[in-house]
Formats: structure tokens, C-alpha cells, sequence
């Protein structure tokens, strides 16, 4: 009996050490592609909270910091996330992060575009921000800004982001340059900043036609985040586009004789006309060329002034 108890167990035992070989053998389980995203996602995040001072973001150091960096609940902190579920981001968890969060670490890591960029591309996420970097916008399509002057041009995307502009653009409707980056959008501009829409002479019409164009637009980006944001922002802030948008009103991109009120030269008739930069419609260089003799005069006096508010090159 002993005998054959021993048996039975030396060969559930070659049995086993064959099962154990057998697995050696297989081949380990690759990783897809979310999975690498997500632990390269991680080590992003980790070599970028490694890299920051406490100080650079309004932190004591303390005597017992060992981190290198912040540590994972002061970015938690500075996101408004909480600690766990920071963690487990940085421990490649399998976790939706939304592209609020997403904006709140990338303002939290202090990081610049190129790397923002590559934060959303690695959390497969389209930033909800204004584009401020467009492969649409070359030197030669800025210096062709530059040769339109003293008329006023900008190059905007097909979400009405002011991409780049010249100079005498900068001063139409307002100082563009005190306004921030990530509000330097017409629909925004037009519903909410005030020195713009006071330099609109036919405010309540232009409001309405942008609505309309704006939500035929919006047709082919229904589920794109910056999209969203944008119309809930303009929702949110502007009662004016509340009542455009609920017209349901759709029309196309076209020319159109456009009628301004400056603040530095006056009254200003011009011919707005879009210039597509590809062959589908998205980044487009807007003009206005003058249309009439003395809209032509003000708008030198206008590329005049803004001569002279550039500051001068120093040595």
C-alpha cells in the first residue's frame, strides 16, 4: 500500500513539474495598448512631480522631506483630486481620468505645451484648452500676417481659437494682447469680453450669425471635449448665446461687409473674407480689407499705433 501510495505521488508530482515547464515556456501576456499607455502615463507623472520644488508652487520644504520633488498628496492637493485615486494614476491603475483633472495636473506640474500635449496623448484625451501651438500656423503663413498689414488678419481654427494675428488685428476690437491665451476666442470675445462687443457696431445680428455658424460647425465635433467645454462655458457665462443657441439656427461660412467702432480711430467698414489653410475647413486666415477710402486711412493710423506700442528692442 505504501508502495503504491508513492507512486501515486511521484507521478502527480512529474505531473506537476510538467505543468510548471509547460508554463515556463509560454510566452509572457503582452501588454496592449492601453496598458503601456497607462504605465508610461505613470512615469510621466512621477518624473514631473519628482522635478518641482515645493517653493515653485507655494509649499513649505519642511525638515524630513525625503521625496525628491512633491510628494503624491501635494499634487493631489494642488489638483483638487483626491490622494487615492492620484496613487493609483501613478500606479497605472486601469481608471478613467477625465479632461478636467487632466488640466488640473498639467497646471499643477507646471508643464509647458509640448508636454501638456503629451500628458492628453498618453491619457488618450483631446485637450479642452485653445490650441496655442497649430502645425496650420508656419513662418511663411505668419509672415504672409505680416504683409497683409497695415489691414488687419488673424488665423483662427474651426472652434473660433485665435491662433495668431497681426498687428493691426490686435487692436480692432480690443487689446488682444492683455487678453490671456486660453481666452483669445471669438465666440468667447464676442459674448462676454466687454471693449469687443462695444466695437461691434451690429452686435445683436453678429452674435446671432456666429451662434448659427458656430452650431453648424459643432455638427462634425459633437463629441469632442473642447467642443463641450467651449459650448458649456458660452452656455454658462453668456445669456445672449443662450437665447442665439436656442434658435437652432445653422448658416456657412461666407463674406460678409463687417462694421467696427474703434477706440483708437473711429468707425471702420471692411470686407471680411476667409482664406482656408487646407483642404478641409479648419485653420483659416481671416482678413479685412477696407472698404472705403477712409476705413483704408484709419486702419493705417490703427497699424500706425500699434508701431508704436511695440516695445523697443533692447542693446
Amino acid at each position: 500500500m505504501t508502495t503504491m501510495t508513492a507512486q501515486v505521488q511521484a507521478r502527480e508530482g512529474a505531473q506537476e513539474q510538467a505543468r510548471v515547464r509547460e508554463a515556463a515556456a509560454q510566452p509572457a501576456p503582452r501588454e496592449t495598448g492601453s496598458e503601456i499607455r497607462r504605465h508610461e502615463l505613470a512615469a510621466f507623472l512621477r518624473s514631473r512631480r519628482e522635478r518641482i520644488a515645493p517653493e515653485q508652487v507655494g509649499l513649505p520644504r519642511g525638515r524630513r522631506r525625503r521625496t525628491p520633488g512633491l510628494r503624491r498628496e501635494e499634487v493631489a492637493q494642488l489638483s483638487a483630486v483626491g490622494v487615492t485615486w492620484y496613487t493609483w494614476l501613478e500606479q497605472a491603475r486601469d481608471i478613467q481620468v477625465s479632461v478636467q483633472v487632466l488640466d488640473a495636473l498639467a497646471r499643477a506640474l507646471l508643464l509647458d505645451p509640448t508636454e501638456r500635449a503629451h500628458l492628453f496623448q498618453l491619457a488618450g484625451a483631446v485637450d479642452p484648452t485653445p490650441a496655442t501651438v497649430c502645425p496650420a500656423i508656419t513662418p511663411a503663413v505668419r509672415a504672409l500676417l505680416e504683409q497683409f498689414e497695415p489691414y488687419p488678419a488673424c488665423v483662427q481654427n474651426s472652434r473660433y481659437d485665435i491662433l495668431a494675428h497681426n498687428r493691426t488685428y490686435g487692436l480692432l476690437l480690443c487689446d488682444l494682447e492683455a487678453v490671456p491665451p486660453e481666452d483669445r476666442n471669438c465666440m468667447i470675445l464676442s459674448f462676454t469680453h466687454e471693449d469687443w462687443r462695444s466695437s461691434i457696431v451690429h452686435l445683436e445680428e453678429t452674435q446671432r450669425l456666429m451662434a448659427a455658424r458656430f452650431r453648424a460647425t459643432m455638427a462634425g465635433h459633437l463629441a469632442e471635449p473642447a467642443w463641450k467645454m467651449l459650448l458649456k462655458r458660452l452656455r454658462t457665462q453668456s445669456p445672449d448665446f443662450r437665447e442665439a443657441w436656442e434658435r437652432h439656427e445653422v448658416v456657412a461660412h461666407r463674406g460678409k461687409r463687417k462694421e467696427f467702432l474703434n477706440r483708437h480711430v473711429g468707425r471702420i467698414r471692411v470686407d471680411h473674407t476667409d482664406l482656408w489653410l487646407g483642404p478641409e475647413p479648419g485653420p483659416r486666415m481671416v482678413t479685412y480689407a477696407p472698404a472705403d477710402e477712409v476705413s483704408r486711412e484709419r486702419l493705417e493710423k490703427l497699424h500706425a499705433i500699434a508701431l508704436e506700442r511695440e516695445p523697443t528692442p533692447s542693446g
